[in-house]
């Protein structure tokens, strides 16, 4: 059976999957990263488990792979299919893309890990349809990726995207970025979960626990909550300025607290736009999936050239 291997590398755990023609998982496995052990045995941990994946198929699905995809963190350099550097994983300029391409035989496409799932959630997920959607997970920081035409942009540099560092709080909290009042340390995941551990004094308290607070009627949890929402709002109506999209897609642990987060954050785009078009704003649909099934789309992508002929392998 035709497939590719799809790999999403992430700081803690990587997931891994052979996906069919028509985007289905044929099979999946996780692995941890095993950051504790440096840069270089995360590498040779990727290869090891793509080599792993490649014999798999080979013997249970009656042909090896025909490509693969990989996402990781960080800075990534896609043209060059260098991971460039990632703080969580302790790597820099590693040629990913090469290393693999030598392992396994096949070619390799490497991307972004959040451009990687925005693909996949604008292609096959809540974004499928749209010509240009915005995607934005809210998880530890936050990121984002913008869909045109069935790809996401990458930026000259590779930095498109990056709504988490628009200053929405000037001369507010310093960011690790080395600005001050960045979206991501006022409504990512993490930031709740730090705002609400302060509000209760228990430093075990986090986003989820404040939402449901939220749905219960705390005036402590909804104040923080709103903050939150009033944030992401802001950096959300910039965007849109900038990019227009048909679709604001949000994912991301904070997601996770569904209408709790979308009602007010719709209402709170609603009265900061003037002239822009309000776009849809709706929950990622494919989860912790996303990642794993763009990486398999970037697979097949390799496998197609620009009239969608399928390239000689």
């Amino acid at each position: 059976m035709r497939h590719v291997i799809a790999l999403d590398v992430g700081g803690t755990g990587m997931k891994a999957a052979l996906v069919g023609t028509g985007g289905e998982l044929l099979h999946q496995a996780r692995r941890a990263t095993g950051r504790e052990r440096g840069p270089d045995a995360v590498v040779e941990g990727i290869l090891d488990f793509a080599a792993e994946l490649h014999a798999y198929g080979a013997e249970h699905l009656g042909e090896p792979a025909s490509a693969a995809g990989v996402a990781v963190p960080g800075i990534v350099d896609a043209e060059r299919g260098v991971a460039v550097y990632a703080a969580n994983l302790g790597w820099r300029d590693i040629p990913l893309r090469d290393l693999l391409t030598e392992r396994l035989g096949i070619p390799v496409a490497l991307g972004h890990d959040v451009r990687t799932g925005g693909l996949a959630e604008g292609r096959i997920g809540a974004g499928q349809g749209a010509d240009r959607f915005f995607f934005v997970p809210l998880g530890t920081g936050i990121a984002g990726a913008i869909g045109i035409g069935g790809r996401v942009e990458a930026g000259a540099h590779g930095f498109a995207g990056e709504i988490g560092h628009i200053v929405v709080r000037p001369g507010g909290t310093p960011c690790p970025c080395g600005q001050v009042g960045c979206l991501e340390r006022y409504a990512s995941a993490a930031a709740v979960s730090e705002a609400w551990a302060a509000a209760t004094g228990d430093p075990e308290a986090d986003a989820a626990d404040c939402a449901k607070a939220v749905e219960s009627g705390d005036l402590q949890a909804q104040t923080v909550w709103q903050n939150a929402v009033d944030a992401l709002a802001d950096g959300l109506v910039t965007a849109l300025t900038l990019l227009d999209p048909r679709i604001v897609i949000i994912g991301g642990g904070l997601a996770e607290a569904g209408e709790t987060l979308f009602t007010p954050l719709r209402d709170a785009i609603r009265q900061r736009i003037t002239f822009q078009k309000l776009p849809s704003v709706v929950p990622a649909a494919l989860g912790d999936t996303a990642g794993c099934l763009g990486a398999g789309l970037l697979a097949w992508d390799l496998l197609t050239t620009t009239d969608g002929m399928e390239v000689a392998t």
